[in-house]
């Protein structure tokens, strides 16, 4: 069944000495567009769950948040950079004597100084945090896909239950449109008769004018492709693939279908009806632009 493209999913877990947090939101677009935002020292993360997103979902506006949280402190070391700290000692002697200062300074105020404390971290394997990572998004992306395919259902209910006026409609035209050309025919002759009154009239002359009317109203044509169209447009519906272009496409000529009804019908009952038909055709584009 149809999904649509706004959806959110959020997943927490503590893994081996890691908290990881992945929650996704999306709304409508054209194409897939990702971006995320992963901790600077997880980088590396971006490419992959971008890849591992795209693998389940295709189309979209997707935002994705990245929390990575190491519970495992003593993987930590923070180093003196003796170096800087001797010369920053250095500038603070010659400042005291200079300006004839005491010197109260200690290792904290030279600690404070920026880069003079140096935290090193032991380094991590990428590929093992990826996979940690992969399972949180894993069920994260489930969520997300639910809630996507629950607003899916009531998109297929709202389109299903207008097709289903626009074939109603289109029984009415085919069985109205016969009618159409058979008052035209009686209008005709009456018409004749009013401006030349008993005399004979020519029936062959009638047949003609009336059967190029009729070739010029029919619409049998185009009501047995709308009616293909709205057969193809609920085979989409039951699609678990991404059929949302397709749909839009097809949705485009059952409007010219109805449009080509529209100029065709000399028939006023029948050009309400085009009217209405183009209405509901209106709503199911738009609700087609949120399906993925």
């Amino acid at each position: 069944m149809v999904k649509s493209m706004t959806g959110f999913g959020r997943a927490v877990a503590e893994l081996d000495g890691y908290v990881i947090t992945i929650e996704l939101k999306s709304v409508n677009h054209r194409y897939f567009e990702f971006y995320s935002r992963c901790p600077r020292q997880y980088g590396f993360i971006d490419d992959k769950i971008k890849s591992y997103v795209n693998s389940r979902v295709s189309r979209g506006k997707i935002e994705c948040f990245v929390g990575i949280e190491a519970l495992n402190t003593e993987a930590a070391e923070v180093a003196v950079n003796n170096t800087l700290a001797s010369a920053y000692v250095k500038a603070l002697k010659e400042l005291s004597s200079a300006y004839n200062l005491k010197e109260d300074f200690g290792a904290s105020t030279i600690s404070r100084f920026q880069d003079v404390l140096v935290v090193k971290k032991a380094e991590e394997d990428e590929e093992k945090i990826w996979q940690l990572v992969k399972t949180v998004a894993s069920d994260a992306v489930d969520r997300f896909i639910e809630m996507r395919s629950v607003e899916g259902e009531k998109m297929y209910d709202d389109i299903f239950s207008r097709s289903q006026f626009i074939l109603d409609t289109v029984s009415f035209i085919e069985e109205r449109s016969p009618q159409t050309v058979k008052e035209y025919n009686d209008k005709l002759i009456e018409r004749v008769h009013e401006l030349i009154g008993d005399v004979s009239l020519d029936e062959s002359r009638i047949i003609q004018e009336v059967a190029v009317y009729a070739d010029k109203v029919a619409v049998a044509e185009e009501t047995v492709r709308l009616r293909s169209h709205i057969e193809q447009l609920r085979e989409f519906l039951n699609c678990d693939e991404a059929v949302g272009r397709k749909m839009d496409f097809l949705v485009q000529e059952i409007n010219r279908e109805t449009n080509t009804i529209g100029s065709k019908c000399n028939d006023v009952e029948i050009a309400r009806k085009v009217v209405d038909m183009k209405a509901e055709i209106e709503k199911i584009r738009e609700q087609i632009q949120n399906i993925e």
